[in-house]
């Protein structure tokens, strides 16, 4: 806008904008456009708000002129977004000992002498910043008491109290103004993301008292459910109040609409209310959006002092966007645009109830969202105990391992003292839906006494019940009360208008029938990774698995893996079955073997009886296979041409699994993914075998099998090599979380540890193991894309790390045109809503 005036009227067509006079002050002209009874209001612009902060006041006798000879005023900020906050609202301002003996005549001594005490109050703390302990509103409101407060005032500021209703203004817009620029509010609003010269606008008002003769109050109406979204009126009426009155007193307040519990509005002033019904619906129609209207009563006579967005829980949000779109009032694209994937993610867990009482006891790192309350159990024995018995555990630990994965699908929540987002505890926890705490270094743990204990030197013992507030990051003690998962048909009605706009493929990471199952509820277009070592976990094949370890050769090997074959061939089988008319993309074996084994004694004893070999010979040939650094050490790859005969044995259930559900009718296509690759050489050489079973599986069945081989892209030297490796591999999925390891050199487990201190002081933007870096690995990356396609002009690209269903990732996967990303399954709804709205957004800017 050019010619910005410092004070504006609002008038139908006053030159006004949001971004100069604020988010309120633009709204109240709409409301004046829809002939709304609007009391005489003026503008004040940013700049005009920084200039009296600065110590230049505006014109104040033009400030004054529309209100007349005797101004009676609120003022209320403006920002651009309410949520940034403000300086309190001053109402009453033109108060004075002469409007006070007007009033005691017309409404009354009490109600006037009220008023201004009330006024006196307000000056005194926010205008004055008097001590407020020194203004508390008496019982009763008399001459006595208001002379009291006046005396007050003037002892405390050596003057009386100003009777100038251009004095009384200015000094409320000063210190509105200077307030604004504190470092106290300053850093509160740029913590809810305004920025740094975030300005403020002030709206001079006059006053719709709401107390008098005949019906006068004030009130508040909202015409949907703040917590559910549906259509419903909702708020209070309160006679002979003002302001915030209306919601802070209960007492005496009334109904809005008919209701058998009290007396209601509608029935008393049914003209009102039905105004009041008009108005509400105008305002959704004219201004796009719930709104809550602000509302005074004069002599009967309806007043609409303001009308804000209603402020809405997320299955609100969601349902309010639809019902708009459904409506005709937004465009579908809008809706989609209006919801923050964040949302999503709430609705589909449980969540602790915001208005709960906390009693914290540790804040660790919110690693998979969601919460829940169970006793704390240190094992995974005991919470598969636990479970058995019906009862909800927590399973506490320093950090899991894969032995830990039967207690994680035991327990309610998920605990550990170390790790990141990307530790072992957060990535099964994100899969399973499981809420979960990695990271809280400040809790100790003593597994011999079964206790842990907090940084306030409270003590837990195994038993007690905890919560635990995967969103938030936070451990709670006892339970808290919850919200339950609300998907309704409105949530599944936005992600298919959401799907119609995205341009690029979402997947999910499972390695499970279950999980496969949450992913083609959540609509997953497919698997990108199927982590089959996850197999080897369940029920007795964990021993099988450490048979096979320590047996002697190769022909010993595969006579115990013949034993799994059918145990991960039936596996294959429900996920197949499951994702018919899917691409699934099984990655081959990648842990190292120690992970199979036990470490301490009780462990190593019981193996030994299994194996029935000493208890010395099992620990020796535990202690050979420890490595110095196992994230890099013989595993993924290596192993399948070291020890190929697990490659064969997986490579022989996936393909049996594909006959057997190709006869039941089900169609299905397979990916084969190569883990932890570096060389062309290695790609060719599993490729071989690979291929060679398919050949004899497809001799002996007589059947086709489509299936695709790729590999794995989590080394820096295969994303530079690239080219060669695409040249036997039909498809690139960059895992980014070893990825992200290995170009920095970092452990994703210990990066906890020093992280936080990183960010602070900007050696890093953001920890790159939760947000993607893609100055440096994305450069990577995307070298590895280029080069890949270089080898390969139609090589699928994708990223199935856990970075995979973040905007940042999301956003430069489909800058570099990538066909897919693949997450956990529960953030394949928030991949779906990301993606739409970055194609919208990039619509829109061209």
């Amino acid at each position: 806008m050019t010619d910005i005036q410092p004070l504006t009227l609002i008038t139908p067509t006053a030159a006004m904008s949001a971004g100069v006079h604020g988010g309120r002050a633009k709204c109240l002209q709409r409301l004046v456009r829809l002939d709304m009874p609007v009391p005489m209001t003026v503008a004040l612009s940013f700049d005009t708000v920084r200039s009296i902060a600065q110590g230049y006041m505006p014109d104040m006798n033009a400030l004054l002129a529309p209100f007349g000879e005797q101004p009676f005023l609120s003022v209320r900020p403006s920002s651009l977004d309410p949520d940034w906050g403000g300086p309190s609202a001053v109402l009453n301002v033109g108060m004075n000992d002469a409007r006070h003996a007007r009033l005691s005549a017309d409404i009354g001594v009490e109600a006037a002498t009220a008023i201004y005490l009330r006024f006196v109050q307000s000056y005194a703390v926010h205008v004055a910043r008097l001590d407020p302990d020194e203004f508390f509103l008496p019982d009763v409101a008399d001459a006595d008491s208001l002379k009291a407060m006046l005396d007050t005032y003037e002892f405390e500021t050596d003057e009386p109290f100003p009777q100038d209703a251009s004095v009384q203004l200015a000094e409320v817009l000063r210190s509105m103004a200077r307030a604004w620029d504190g470092t106290t509010a300053r850093l509160l609003r740029q913590a809810k993301g305004a920025p740094v010269d975030a300005g403020l606008g002030l709206v001079v008002q006059a006053m719709a008292m709401g107390v008098g003769q005949g019906e006068c109050g004030s009130g508040v109406i909202e015409f949907v459910d703040a917590t559910s979204g549906l259509p419903k009126i909702v708020g209070r009426y309160l006679s002979q109040s003002q302001g915030r009155e209306t919601i802070r007193d209960a007492e005496g307040a009334m109904y809005l609409n008919r209701d058998d519990r009290g007396p209601s509005l509608e029935e008393r002033c049914p003209d009102v209310f039905a105004q009041l019904l008009v108005f509400g619906d105008l305002a959704r129609k004219k201004l796009r959006e719930e709104m809550q209207i602000k509302f005074t009563i004069e002599h009967g006579v309806l007043r609409i002092l303001d009308a804000i967005r209603v402020q809405r829980s997320s299955r609100a949000t969601v349902r309010i966007a639809v019902a708009l779109a459904n409506d005709g009032i937004i465009p579908r694209e809008e809706a989609v645009m209006r919801v923050e994937p964040a949302a999503l993610s709430e609705l589909l867990h449980r969540q602790v109830d915001p208005r709960a009482k906390r009693d914290l006891i540790v804040r660790g790192i919110a690693a998979s969202p969601g919460a829940s309350a169970g006793r704390i159990v240190l094992t995974a024995a005991e919470a598969q105990a636990s479970a058995a018995r019906g009862e909800p555990c927590v399973l506490v630990r320093r950090e899991t391992t894969p032995e830990d994965i039967r207690g994680m699908h035991a327990a309610q929540a998920v605990l550990t003292m170390r790790g990141g987002v990307t530790s072992h505890a957060a990535v099964i926890g994100r899969g399973l839906g499981l809420p979960c705490v990695v990271g809280a270094s400040d809790l100790s743990i003593d597994r011999k006494k079964g206790v842990i204990s907090g940084p306030d030197g409270r003590k837990f013992t195994a038993g007690d019940v905890i919560t635990v507030d995967g969103t938030t990051g936070q451990i709670l003690a006892g339970e808290a009360p919850m919200h339950e998962a609300a998907l309704d048909g409105a949530f599944q009605t936005l992600l298919e208008w959401a799907d119609d706009y995205r341009d690029i493929g979402v997947r999910a990471n499972a390695d499970t029938p279950a999980d496969a199952q949450a992913a083609r509820n959540f609509a997953a277009e497919g698997i990108g990774l199927c982590r089959t070592e996850h197999m080897f976990f369940e029920g007795d094949r964990l021993g099988v698995m450490r048979e096979m370890i320590f047996a002697e050769g190769s022909d010993d090997r595969r006579a115990v893996l013949d034993r799994l074959l059918p145990m991960q061939r039936d596996d294959f089988e429900a996920l197949f079955t499951i994702m018919a008319g899917k691409n699934v993309c099984v990655r081959l074996f990648d842990p190292p073997l120690h992970e199979f084994l036990p470490s301490d004694k009780a462990g190593l004893r019981d193996l030994a009886e299994q194996l029935a070999l000493p208890v010395p010979e099992v620990t020796e040939r535990v202690n050979a296979l420890t490595e110095y650094n196992p994230m890099l050490g013989m595993r993924g790859v290596r192993l399948g041409i070291a020890i190929p005969e697990i490659y064969d044995m997986q490579a022989r259930a996936i393909f049996d699994a594909m006959v057997a559900v190709g006869k039941a009718g089900v169609d299905i296509s397979v990916e084969i993914m190569i883990p932890l690759v570096s060389a062309m050489r290695e790609v060719e050489l599993v490729k071989t075998r690979v291929d060679g079973v398919a050949n004899a599986v497809r001799a002996k069945s007589k059947t086709a099998l489509n299936y695709r081989l790729g590999v794995m892209v989590e080394t820096p030297r295969a994303a530079l090599r690239a080219q060669d490796i695409a040249g036997h591999a039909e498809f690139l999925s960059f895992g980014t979380n070893d990825l992200t390891q290995m170009t920095y050199g970092l452990s994703r487990d210990d990066a906890g540890r020093f992280m936080s201190a990183y960010v602070q002081q900007g050696v890093y933007a953001e920890d790159p193991f939760h947000t993607l870096d893609v100055e440096g690995v994305g450069e990577l990356v995307a070298l590895g894309a280029e080069r890949g396609r270089m080898g390969r002009k139609d090589v699928i690209l994708s990223i199935c790390g856990e970075h995979a269903g973040s905007r940042t990732a999301i956003a430069f996967c489909r800058e570099h045109k990538f066909d897919y990303v693949s997450c956990s399954p529960f953030r394949v709804p928030v991949a779906r809503l990301t993606a739409a709205q970055l194609a919208i957004a990039s619509k829109i800017k061209s």
